[in-house]
């Protein structure tokens, strides 16, 4: 959510920021300033008729102690009441629909971020020259990605994963987790029902609701990434700054209808309803936030290194970004089936926007009136995608698969035989 003292103070500034998301949003902003106004002078003639509304109550108790006819005054006094309750309710329409229309904003872009067309900040390493007609991953994989029998089970868009692929998925979190917790992450694994207020607080409310399984029973939605429930765990909390950065590695099963990607992507699991993942999440200072985007894609690209992967860092354009990021990179990965570069991780500056909604707070050192604080997030491993990675990076003409041996210590074959 954006700052409303913000909107007030620099209404130009704010307007140019979000002119580069395109008209939409800039439309909602003229609306938030009309609407603001409406709020504040239907509070402040509120204000006043209460002040006159005391006075005359006093005028009135003064008139019945010297025995005086106080009818007039009474007859004011409730013609004053009216005016105030009907000013009252005219404010608290006014702020209702500021507070809607505020969650309808979304976050100033960071000025660094591209603008019209995404970036390719760099290409880090070859496509694999295999010397021959590489295979796609259900190739690879055989009955070990099982979308036929999923799709009796499920329907579209799931898979059974079996054999040896179920090993792989678990060493690629086990290694994750652990690099992770060297580089000062916490481990959680979170709930993946959540209530309204955390999807509203992270920004996947109002704008995303094709996206998400729910409203369930009890008004529990699925999460589609565990950000979700990483941000609400501090949900209204002041947070000390000599604690910060408070960093957060989270695994779990992740939902997403897909609702519009119909027609993409429909071979395989790229692109499913149900998949695994571990979520980086950061809390931070707002003036280390810049700093600590580029640590979290440092991680991504480490991972990347030692699973022996080629790929690109893309800075995304302002107009893809979602509501809640300011700037974001996305690490892509080369598919020899496809030979083009595919999306794998993604990693977000969200700035205030999420702990301004959540009601996260920073209390500086020395005692300073708190602050709105800054969360990041950023995939460690999207695990149903790495897996592809892996198994087409790493084919072998035979088409048997070599794993990379820094997943050997945690569980992994060397090899993935032939289907």
């Amino acid at each position: 959510m954006l700052d409303i003292k913000l909107i007030r103070e620099r209404p130009e500034w704010v307007r140019a920021a979000l002119s580069r998301r395109g008209e939409e949003p800039v439309g909602l902003l003229e609306r938030v300033i009309a609407v603001d106004r409406s709020w504040r002078e239907a509070t402040a003639a509120a204000e006043q008729l209460r002040a006159r509304q005391k006075s005359l109550s006093g005028e009135v108790g003064k008139a019945k102690r010297e025995g005086r006819e106080p009818g007039e005054l009474l007859a004011s006094l409730q013609e004053l009441s009216a005016q105030v309750k009907e000013r009252t309710a005219a404010a608290e329409r006014a702020r209702e629909e500021l507070d809607r229309l505020l969650l309808r904003l979304p976050n100033l872009p960071a000025e660094d971020a591209p603008s019209g067309e995404d970036r390719v900040e760099r290409v880090v390493g070859k496509p694999p020259e295999l010397g021959f007609k590489p295979k796609d991953h259900l190739e690879l994989a055989g009955e070990r990605i099982d979308m036929e029998r999923a799709a009796r089970l499920s329907g579209s868009r799931f898979a059974y994963l079996r054999g040896e692929l179920v090993l792989l998925e678990l060493a690629l979190v086990r290694f994750a987790i652990q690099l992770l917790i060297e580089r000062g992450f916490e481990p959680v694994i979170p709930p993946v029902l959540v209530r309204e207020r955390a999807l509203y607080g992270t920004g996947f409310l109002p704008d995303t609701e094709q996206q998400i399984y729910g409203p369930l029973q009890d008004g529990l939605y699925l999460t589609g990434t565990s950000e979700v429930a990483l941000a609400s765990l501090h949900d209204s909390e002041i947070l000390p700054e000599e604690s910060l950065p408070r960093r957060y590695a989270g695994f779990s099963t992740c939902f997403r209808r897909e609702a519009g990607a119909a027609g993409r992507d429909t071979r395989g699991i790229f692109r499913v309803h149900q998949f695994d993942k571990v979520e980086m999440f950061s809390f931070c200072q707002p003036d280390r936030s810049a700093e600590e985007h580029e640590f979290l894609l440092g991680i991504e690209e480490e991972l990347l290194g030692r699973l022996e992967l080629p790929y690109r860092v893309v800075n995304i354009a302002v107009e893809e970004l979602g509501p809640a990021a300011a700037k974001k990179y996305d690490c892509e990965v080369y598919l020899p089936s496809e030979g083009r570069y595919r999306e794998l991780t993604s990693c977000s500056n969200t700035t205030d926007f999420q702990a301004r909604r959540l009601q996260i707070r920073m209390r500086p050192s020395g005692g300073k009136a708190t602050v709105a604080l800054h969360t990041l997030n950023g995939t460690a491993v999207a695990v149903g995608r790495t897996i592809i990675a892996l198994l087409e990076c790493h084919q072998r003409a035979d088409g048997s698969v070599a794993i990379p041996s820094c997943l050997h210590p945690f569980g992994a074959p060397a090899t993935i035989e032939p289907a």
